[in-house]
């Protein structure tokens, strides 16, 4: 049987141990980065390159012509100077067919540590339904590695919840093995009622909150709502082609 475990924060990844064996890793950057990956995809952005920090990014960007890229980022939760912030509603406007650059504190970092996997997944509240269903087909000798960015070395209230709801979307369509973190994850989402409320009280949804993001936030507690399932290969992250998500069952809770 497939097992299926949690990492609680992106310092726990140990690249050498994820390029052993069958893994098969799942970012989760609730807030923001693997929402503002999946909503950018889904509004037609040509592909998502992750970076590791500013300086990467702006050498990424110089392999671009003007007008080809969006050049977005932030550093413990504030602005770059020169970049868009990566809001998944403000990126969403100019973004069709332009490849975005994105540099984050936790979930582009997260995004690089895991690329030893087999194959690394993006998910978020608005597509674990369709990446549940793309991970069904794995063999029994397979990990799921789902792992929560966090927050600079902390847990993270809206990573872990949306590694909860991945986890019951899982157990719909399959049978697998859950370590008792992945268990832990998947009893919390099984006792919230909001999911807005839920990301809204965590303590990057609060920041949100105070610059009065809850577009974003509003977004990012959206679930289902699409079907694309990005795959990070070679450095970029692009859409798997797309999964029919009929007779999938996801509470939305």
């Amino acid at each position: 049987m497939t097992k299926i475990h949690l990492l609680m924060k992106k310092e726990e990844i140990i690249e050498e141990k994820m390029a052993v064996g069958n893994k098969i890793a799942v970012v989760l950057d609730v807030l923001l980065a693997t929402t503002t990956i999946v909503s950018a995809l889904k509004d037609g952005a040509k592909e998502v390159i992750p970076v590791l920090h500013s300086r990467e990014a702006m050498g990424v960007a110089n392999e671009f012509s003007q007008g080809e890229y969006i050049l977005a980022g932030e550093l413990d939760a504030r602005p770059i100077d020169g970049f868009v912030y990566p809001s998944p509603t403000l990126i969403s406007e100019n973004i069709k067919g332009k490849t975005l650059i994105l540099s984050t504190t936790n979930g582009t970092v997260a995004l690089r540590k895991s690329a030893s996997a087999n194959r690394v997944y993006i998910g978020s509240l608005l597509n674990n339904p369709a990446v549940a269903k793309s991970l069904q087909d794995y063999t029994d000798d397979s990990t799921i590695l789902i792992i929560c960015s966090g927050n600079s070395g902390e847990t993270s209230l809206e990573d872990f919840y949306g590694a909860g709801h991945l986890i019951e979307c899982l157990l719909n369509i399959g049978k697998y093995e859950l370590t008792d973190a992945a268990k832990t994850a998947l009893y919390f989402y099984r006792g919230q009622d909001d999911s807005y409320e839920v990301l809204l009280d965590s303590y990057v949804g609060r920041l949100l909150d105070k610059h009065d993001q809850h577009p974003d936030l509003k977004l990012a507690a959206t679930k289902g709502i699409t079907s694309i399932v990005p795959i990070l290969r070679e450095g970029k992250v692009t859409v798997e082609p797309t999964l029919s998500l009929q007779n999938q069952r996801c509470p939305a809770k």
